[in-house]
């Protein structure tokens, strides 16, 4: 038998601007949903303006499960939407 430990993974994007990257930081940081860490924020600055853009991606992966099968293949049927297998161990 195998146990697999399972965790869910939710994403959220958000984009923002600001004027310097200090700005883009707060934008980011107010914009950011409770229980998610910024995992990404790609910057852009258009030609012709001082303002900057970014694209924050924000995941959640704070809940924990496990999930058990005979084989690998089984184990990966097992795996609900929106959730990622992280380890396995043999029971």
């Amino acid at each position: 038998m195998l146990t697999a430990t399972i965790r869910r993974v939710e994403t959220v994007s958000v984009e923002v601007a600001g004027e310097g990257l200090d700005a883009v930081k707060a934008e980011l940081e107010a914009k950011r949903p409770a229980g998610f860490d910024l995992v990404s924020a790609p910057v852009a600055m258009r030609a012709g303006t001082t303002a900057l853009t970014a694209s924050g991606t924000f995941e959640r992966r704070d809940e924990v499960g496990e999930i058990e099968a005979e084989t690998m293949d089984d184990l990966r049927k097992l795996i609900p939407e929106g959730w990622q297998m992280i380890s396995v161990r043999r029971a």
